[in-house]
């Protein structure tokens, strides 16, 4: 069982992190007069603080999750969130837990692989610290702890890049040829911009985001382990019917012994084919 993941955060909401963060920035040593210290306050000051508090959104200390959504296998992904934001943590901790559970069975003899994107360093670490902030059980099967290495562990940016090197999941999406970031909701977006979106009142795109990132998670670790595609090409190749595909832009030329194949999926449909191989 393979389980995609994906999580959206913000900054710290809690009373008193601004002026905190406001207190340990210093202007810098070499500003000496009294009018100088004044004019980088105004001007400057602000502008960093900003910036550092946007950035809590990273710390499972200060920020929080905003959504979260989730994938097993083939099934399509789920997504949790409210459009009461500033309160819906808890729930959106608890949802995420229980679908897990629902999905794992204990008695089985393995454990589900988790998958996502820079998973083990962030995603996974982040619930872990929130769910103990808030007093609220994780399942015992979630690999908190485990490296991008492990077994039960798929972080698809370790492997792509390497270990200790790193890759955004939109520039490695555009590189696999796969819609990026954005797309299901035909906006700009990345983790950067969902603290605007959720004070723009559009949480709910947020979460179709969120959404798509588990889709795209999902469409990266079936080209990195060549599930899929490979064995599709190989069955076109011999003039048989596909069983999946995935959301690729079609190629403008095919192999000609794949005239005539189309997979189930795109059989299906009456809209014209978009994924490789289908023609």
């Amino acid at each position: 069982m393979h389980i995609f993941l994906d999580i959206e955060t913000i900054p710290a909401q809690g009373a008193g992190v601004r002026e905190e963060i406001a207190a340990a920035i210093a202007p810098p040593g070499n500003y000496k007069k009294a009018e100088t210290i004044a004019e980088w306050e105004r001007e400057q000051k602000p502008a960093l603080v900003e910036e550092a508090w946007r950035k809590t959104a990273l710390d499972g200390a200060l920020g929080q999750v905003a959504c979260a959504a989730l994938a097993v296998d083939d099934a399509p992904p789920a997504v949790f969130y409210a459009e009461d934001w500033a309160r819906a943590e808890p729930g959106i901790l608890r949802g995420l837990f229980a679908a897990i559970r629902a999905a794992h069975d204990a008695a089985r003899m393995t454990r589900p692989v988790f998958v996502g994107h820079n998973i083990a360093g962030f995603d996974l670490r982040f619930l872990f610290q929130r769910a103990v902030l808030h007093g609220i059980e994780p399942p015992a099967v979630i690999p908190f702890n485990a490296r991008p290495w492990d077994d039960c562990i798929f972080d698809t940016m370790t492997a792509w890049a390497g270990y200790g090197n790193r890759v955004g999941l939109d520039k490695l999406c555009r590189a696999l040829g796969l819609p990026g970031k954005g797309s299901e909701i035909g906006a700009e977006i990345d983790g950067g911009k969902v603290w605007d979106f959720v004070t723009d009142g559009r949480i709910a795109e947020v979460a179709e985001y969120c959404k798509g990132d588990v889709e795209r998670v999902r469409a990266v670790f079936r080209r990195l382990t060549f599930a899929g595609a490979m064995q599709d090409a190989r069955v076109a190749a011999r003039g048989g019917t596909l069983t999946a595909c995935l959301l690729w832009p079609l190629p403008e030329s095919l192999p000609a012994s794949s005239a005539g194949s189309r997979c189930e999926r795109c059989a299906a449909s009456s809209s014209a084919a978009k994924f490789p191989w289908c023609v």
